[in-house]
């Protein structure tokens, strides 16, 4: 069942917008589309592949900030590999033993993640921000696993436009666990132009000053993907925040253009950094992950990531 409705709500957990670019969420019945001053940001996608999905996202000057492959067919820039990365998502290769990370076969009624509600939250004193509020239960054949629990807010501001990302996974099924492994967790697969491997001019990038393969599986607040598109530079950053289950992350973030941070992976990581591994959560038990995403047109050094970082954790969220 999908839900349509707007209520009031408290601001937007997202940083000090422009107030000249009113920002808006329209519902329809399989997406909710946001638009900066009238002009395309992105779509929520209730159901692609075998989950909610983000695409496509439009950054400040116009781009396509993420890959188009699967959604569309490739670019020239682009590659055709691993299908189930899908713009931005959630989800998780190990949940109590079922790979949620990969898609199904078609017509395999195995794990996939189906949106139950969706709400718009407004504030009126604050038009440069929208969220979405979604429920989602986690199936396998029919059965349910767990559920979720997402506030998804868009936003615009000096630095470029924004997404802040929080969701809550709980027990709600019995006993969960999130099992050690690289395939996860919250991801983006960043446009073709970025490909590090591809030798564009591509780059990763860390708060620790580690840079491209020496990134992966590296603990870090935040990690700067960036390159250039149609010619013009622009880049897109995750920013693990401090309120984040095991904050710093680590980062399964690829040179072939794979972004994610998975707080559960461990063993297929390099040693040495902050410890993870499984997650047991006992029945009605949750835990609660907060990722803000900033998708910038031009130049950003590491000193200006660095201080944008700052500034946003500075700032209390609200309850």
């Amino acid at each position: 069942m999908i839900t349509l409705r707007a209520e009031h709500a408290r601001a937007a957990e997202a940083p000090a917008a422009d107030k000249t670019q009113p920002v808006v969420a329209s519902l329809s019945a399989d997406r909710a589309t946001i638009t900066v001053a009238g002009e395309p940001f992105a779509v929520y996608q209730f159901h692609s592949g075998h989950q909610p999905v983000v695409w496509p996202i439009v950054g400040p000057a116009g781009e396509a900030m993420t890959r188009q492959y699967p959604f569309d067919a490739k670019l020239p820039t682009e590659q055709d590999d691993h299908p189930h990365h899908r713009s931005l998502w959630f989800n998780h290769g190990s949940v109590n033993g079922l790979d949620f990370w990969m898609e199904p076969e078609a017509g395999d009624k195995g794990p996939q993640i189906v949106q139950r509600t969706i709400v718009v939250q407004d504030d009126a004193a604050d038009d440069a921000s929208a969220c979405l509020v979604t429920t989602n239960d986690w199936m396998n054949s029919g059965k349910k696993v767990c559920e979720d629990l997402r506030r998804i807010c868009f936003s615009t501001d000096a630095e470029g436009r924004w997404i802040d990302f929080t969701v809550t996974v709980k027990a709600s099924d019995g006993e969960l666990l999130f099992g050690d492994t690289k395939e996860g967790s919250f991801g983006i697969r960043v446009p073709g132009e970025f490909d590090v491997d591809a030798k564009r001019g591509g780059q990763i990038r860390n708060s620790h000053g580690q840079v491209d393969g020496d990134a992966w599986g590296r603990s870090a607040e935040w990690v700067d993907y960036h390159g250039t598109i149609d010619g013009k530079p622009a880049g897109i950053v995750v920013f693990d925040m401090p309120d984040s289950f095991r904050h710093p992350t680590r980062w399964h973030v690829r040179t072939y253009g794979l972004f994610a941070a998975n707080p559960f992976g461990n063993s297929d990581f390099p040693a040495g950094d902050s410890p993870q591994g499984e997650v047991r959560l006992a029945p009605g038990d949750e835990l609660t992950l907060h990722y803000r995403v900033l998708f910038y047109s031009g130049k950003r050094t590491a000193e200006q990531i660095g201080a944008i970082y700052r500034e946003i954790t500075a700032k209390p969220t609200a309850p």
